[in-house]
């Protein structure tokens, strides 16, 4: 891993009114209830298809109107155990609103069912999760990974009554909406809140700092518990592969996201300038929170247009109401530094030659003080290494596909008794609510698989 940023030594200056506010206020309760009025309550409802975890919308919005918040929390949490952190940051303009009814003529503006599904989740602060464990089963499962995939799988088994060790890498749970969400989207230590009351159904004993192909081994897991359900989700952070990329200006963006996040800097990096490579919502993460620490310009550079940025049009936007310039069809091909100090990043200008992504030959060199990396992340693999010493049988070798863990009927990987989901496996959409429907398929489906052995 390459060195961080000292941010003391980046000529950042205190500033006590540094903060970030939340992206989007709640609803009062007279603003829920008359957004809750335009709902249509539609019969075949297309909002319900368009949400990964099929919640039933209109019958929660049903509840709000009806002066039920809570009634419509429990509609939520029980297809969405991550229901409160989902209504924060799901793309809901390019799932449940854009499929919404009244996202068309003559109105087109859908009912805001993400904070209208904020308002819902919040009404429950301070009460748990209304959610029981069955009898006990006595199966053991491992759940490796604490994130969105592996909350929700966790969650789902401990209803059923199985007993799940809960393995996590870093010191506290959570996964991305812990360290890599843009803090003024999930603000405070609202995310800590979600896992104590996802935690607080019992069963469920969690284990941190501890990491997959390091402090304990896949094949240790098979020996000891009745299933693993694997969601370690991307820890690799891609690269540029190009000179002077390790320098300690040149940084990636995940982990810079994680310092904001976990150490409240009140710091202003002003009067300096960065640039942002990467198209998705990543990249409009850290940009907008550059510009909201001070930094005098950020500027988005994407090597395809602006219509394949993988960061939808509202955070397009988002990023454009910042003041950040997003130059596309750009690709990064030098690091310009005078061996100490970053001066500028050198792009070529690309455009589609019969449908592959080319140089033309013109180039653009954009001064700045720090390069951010946001290119995506690939999975880190060295735990399923079959040379690995530690690996007993060389042929319990976990199969790929596509950079990620080939998954096969009911998430089953390729090894007895090991299952995963989350963005580990391909295919995978990256975003939370995806991760969160995958667990709770993927305990289900180990549900099923256990039953069945008892059966045998």
């Amino acid at each position: 891993m390459q060195e961080k940023i000292n941010l003391a030594e980046a000529n950042i200056t205190d500033s006590e009114s540094y903060h970030f506010d939340d992206l989007h206020p709640p609803l009062s309760t007279l603003e829920a209830k008359i957004e809750s009025a335009r709902c249509l309550f539609c019969y075949d409802a297309p909002c319900i298809d368009a949400c990964p975890t099929g919640i039933n919308i209109p019958s929660f919005i049903r509840k709000i109107s009806a002066n039920n918040p809570i009634g419509a929390a429990k509609t939520i949490l029980q297809d969405n155990i991550l229901g409160g952190s989902c209504a924060r940051v799901c793309p809901t303009e390019t799932l449940c609103q854009q499929a919404c009814v009244r996202n068309k003529e003559p109105e087109c503006q859908p009912v805001q069912i993400g904070l209208l599904q904020r308002y819902a989740v919040d009404s429950l602060a301070g009460a748990p999760y209304p959610f029981n464990r069955k009898p006990a089963t006595h199966k053991q499962i491992a759940v490796v990974g604490a994130g969105p995939a592996g909350l929700a799988c966790a969650h789902q088994l401990a209803q059923q009554g199985h007993t799940i060790d809960l393995f996590e890498a870093k010191a506290k749970p959570g996964g991305l909406n812990e360290y890599g969400i843009a803090a003024y989207k999930l603000i405070h230590d609202y995310a800590q809140q979600e896992v104590d009351k996802i935690l607080a159904i019992g069963g469920i004993k969690l284990h941190t700092n501890l990491t997959l192909g390091v402090d304990f081994h896949l094949n240790e897991l098979q020996e000891s518990y009745d299933a693993v359900f694997l969601a370690i989700g991307l820890a690799n952070s891609r690269q540029l592969g190009l000179e002077g990329e390790n320098h300690p200006q040149v940084i990636d963006a995940i982990e810079y996201i994680e310092q904001i996040r976990q150490q409240n800097l009140k710091m202003l990096p002003t009067n300096k300038t960065a640039v942002v490579i990467g198209g998705g919502n990543t990249a409009i993460d850290i940009a907008v929170q550059l510009k909201k620490l001070g930094a005098k310009e950020v500027t988005v550079a994407y090597r395809r247009g602006r219509e394949q940025m993988g960061a939808t049009e509202k955070e397009q936007y988002l990023a454009l109401l910042h003041g950040i310039k997003i130059i596309p069809w750009v690709k990064p091909v030098k690091i310009i530094t005078d061996k100490k100090q970053l001066l500028a990043i050198e792009f070529e200008h690309t455009q589609l030659i019969k449908g592959k992504l080319q140089g033309n030959g013109e180039f653009l060199i954009v001064p700045t003080d720090f390069i951010f990396k946001a290119i995506g992340q690939s999975l880190a693999d060295t735990a399923f290494n079959p040379d690995a010493p530690h690996v007993k049988d060389k042929k319990a070798y976990i199969e790929h596909e596509q950079g990620k863990i080939k998954i096969l009927n009911h998430y089953q990987t390729s090894l007895d008794k090991v299952f995963a989901g989350g963005d580990c496996i391909n295919p995978g959409e990256d975003l939370t609510v995806t991760a969160v429907q995958q667990g709770k398929q993927a305990a289900l489906a180990i549900h099923q698989f256990l039953m069945a052995k008892e059966g045998e």
